[in-house]
């Protein structure tokens, strides 16, 4: 079960960015980052993130001369290196020179020099500049020893409306469609206002000043972008290939990014890594309840390669400079973050930055060692910490999770629904919806997968699919699949409404057959304001008892019910009809919740499909996060103690790899705490 991703390194990677052409004039500042280093237990570093400009100057004036007695020092003092390709931002006679470079924005106009992540990924001009650049990286740098790995670029984002790349997406759009325009007008019911097209190449980007009402169009724009991104980062990857490099790669993917499909992107980089910022401390929400969103971002980075651990490739080690309120992590946080981050499945803990940089736009970003410059600071006292704990739970390396819970996440989903002139602009959330389903879980003990439609889901029991507007092709076969060879599916309102293309399924929802699945078909969803006041009543078996929940939102109108009703409308013009159902199909069970509410209000239907699937479950105290990670001849249970205050949990037995101690009935830990129970 184990995966080792770089076998050359003991224990877990800790380290970060590193950005030392900054210091070039300060041999000392560089002497001494290498000191501080070792002493926080530091043993990685990623560079040339953003380093064109120190690489090549001047066109065609390519040295690597510094970045190689630096790598070289850093691998003779056992730090390894993660290389970057620097094409996040290109320097100022690239784009003088080549201004085909430069991005156009959603009304056409091309952008200025500045900034990053503004090049267009299919200028031509550009990509010959990349692949002599990535082609002389990986002439010298390929096999070094001291080399872990390839970073394409950093935080691959953004759209390009220029005409390359319209001329691209028209190229993209009949591929597509078979270059038979007939299908596409078809598929994106160009009829409505007389939307039709004669040909591919009367088909624009959606422009903020032009077509922008075909969703059709807006949806294959999206997907197409996606498709943009990752032929550029598998050009660059393949460049490196050319000329000799063997290394693994990744990119470093953004929280639940919305303009790419990491589902996609993810099939052609060898490891998933991600930029871990957490916004502690904040006015709306307890830490407790934010550190449970990152648990989910966590879950669904790890379910994009679910049989190997990612890396958790930046975060900050004690504060960001780019959020309204910047505030610093109380102590104890720090750890907590990192550790979480370790629990669900990272082998790595990675900042931004090792140094701090004295000017520019994140001068005053968090880093490791701070413009003081010593090793006697808050954050290097508490990142040294870390990295001591880190040795200590090193055996875990390589561990993977086995969870068989699992929530359905499709970005063309995501990016359908807030693009549909349906339900309300302002309460949507279909990413809130999939973390309340994801944190009802999580205070049972149980940690969910994130997967997509198109995933593998034979290792799950459960499966929870909230708001599946889209049906991909297939997809409601394999649902019907699912829920027949025993498993226990849970849908929601909205789902089943249109088809892969946009299109309305016909004969009622949900549609491709899944009316049968669940046993009823849905007429109407109503949206409701805030001040409305609609509740159901649940019927609870196992006390056999009614109680009252409120609905908020989203009230959905069911008919044709065959399937058992678990919960009625008590009022307004539903009332009386079912809201909540279950349906034996089957040897599994189809759940369907016809309207929103609080997740913990309807704990009993999670309750249910895990009594069902016969997975154990222990509620946990309120703050207490679990994760679980198997090696070849262990499990390791991690508890995180997510609040200020002590938590006491009940029957514990093992052995606390990070204290030492065993552990055998209740386990006590304080603010902030963390546990790491081995059981072999």
């Amino acid at each position: 079960m184990n995966k080792i991703l770089f076998p050359q390194v003991e224990g877990l990677l800790h380290g970060g960015d590193y950005n030392p052409e900054q210091w070039l004039d300060r041999p000392d500042i560089l002497e001494k980052d290498i000191q501080y280093m070792k002493e926080a237990g530091i043993n990685t570093v990623t560079m040339g993130v953003f380093s064109w400009a120190a690489h090549e100057p001047t066109e065609g004036n390519i040295n690597f001369d510094w970045l190689a007695n630096i790598m070289d020092k850093l691998y003779e003092n056992g730090i390894y290196t993660v290389l970057a390709t620097p094409t996040g931002a290109r320097p100022a006679w690239l784009d003088e020179k080549y201004p085909s470079a430069m991005r156009c924005d959603e009304r056409g106009i091309r952008n200025h020099h500045g900034v990053r992540h503004n090049h267009c990924m299919q200028s031509p001009e550009f990509r010959d500049k990349v692949r002599i650049m990535d082609t002389a990286l990986a002439e010298k740098f390929a096999n070094h020893p001291g080399l872990l790995m390839w970073h394409i670029s950093n935080e691959l984002s953004g759209y390009c409306y220029c005409d390359t790349c319209r001329k691209k997406f028209q190229e993209w759009l009949a591929d597509r469609y078979d270059h038979d325009i007939n299908k596409l007008n078809k598929a994106w019911w160009t009829t409505f206002w007389s939307h039709t097209f004669n040909s591919f190449d009367q088909i624009d980007p959606p422009y903020a000043n032009g077509e922008n009402c075909v969703l059709g169009l807006n949806l294959d724009w999206k997907r197409f972008t996606t498709w943009s991104a990752t032929d550029f980062m598998r050009f660059e990857i393949d460049t490196l290939r050319a000329a000799g490099a063997k290394e693994p790669t990744t990119t470093n993917f953004m929280e639940m990014f919305y303009d790419y499909d990491y589902w996609y992107m993810s099939q052609f980089i060898d490891v998933i890594s991600w930029d871990n910022y957490p916004e502690n401390h904040n006015n709306w929400q307890s830490d407790a309840d934010h550190l449970l969103e990152r648990s989910f971002n966590h879950a669904l980075f790890r379910s994009l390669k679910p049989n190997q651990p990612f890396m958790m490739m930046e975060s900050a080690p004690g504060l960001v400079n780019w959020r309204p309120y910047n505030k610093y992590r109380r102590p104890g946080m720090h750890r907590l973050i990192s550790m979480q981050a370790i629990a669900t499945g990272s082998d790595t803990v990675q900042y931004f930055q090792i140094r701090k940089s004295r000017g520019s736009s994140e001068q005053w970003h968090g880093a490791v060692i701070d413009h003081i410059g010593t090793n006697d600071t808050r954050i290097f006292k508490e990142v040294a910490a870390l990295g001591a704990d880190l040795k200590k739970i090193s055996e875990i390396k390589g561990s993977v999770s086995n969870n068989k819970v699992a929530i359905v996440f499709d970005w063309d989903n995501r990016w359908a629904i807030d693009d549909a002139w349906a339900l309300s602009n302002e309460t949507k959330k279909f990413d809130e919806t999939c973390m309340s389903i994801y944190n009802e879980f999580m205070h049972f003990g149980i940690e969910p997968d994130i997967v997509s439609s198109d995933s593998d889901w034979s290792k799950y029991n459960i499966i929870c699919a909230p708001m599946l507007y889209v049906l991909h092709d297939g997809i409601g076969q394999k649902i019907t699949d699912f829920v027949n060879n025993g498993g226990e599916f849970m849908a929601t309102y909205f789902t089943g409404y249109v088809n892969k293309d946009l299109l309305a399924n016909l004969g009622g929802f949900p549609g491709d057959g899944l009316d049968k699945v669940f046993g009823l078909r849905t007429e109407e969803i109503d949206t409701l304001y805030p001040e409305d006041q609609v509740s159901i009543k649940i019927h609870d078996k196992a006390n056999r008892s009614y109680h009252s929940v409120a609905v908020h939102d989203y009230q959905e109108m069911l008919r044709d019910v065959s399937a058992d009703i678990l919960a009625r409308y008590e009022n307004d013009y539903l009332e009386g009809k079912p809201a909540i159902t279950c349906n034996k199909y089957g040897k599994g069970h189809a759940y369907y919740v016809a309207c929103r509410t609080n997740q913990h209000d309807i704990e009993f239907i999670y309750r249910e499909m895990l009594t069902h699937a016969d997975i154990a479950f222990t509620k946990l105290p309120d703050g207490i996060e679990k994760h679980s990670r198997f090696s070849d001849n262990a499990r390791y249970d991690f508890y995180l103690n997510c609040t200020t205050e002590d938590k006491d949990i009940a029957d514990i037995s093992g052995l606390d790899i990070l204290s030492g101690e065993d552990i055998d009935g209740t386990l006590t830990l304080g603010k902030y705490q963390i546990a790491v129970i081995k059981i072999s």
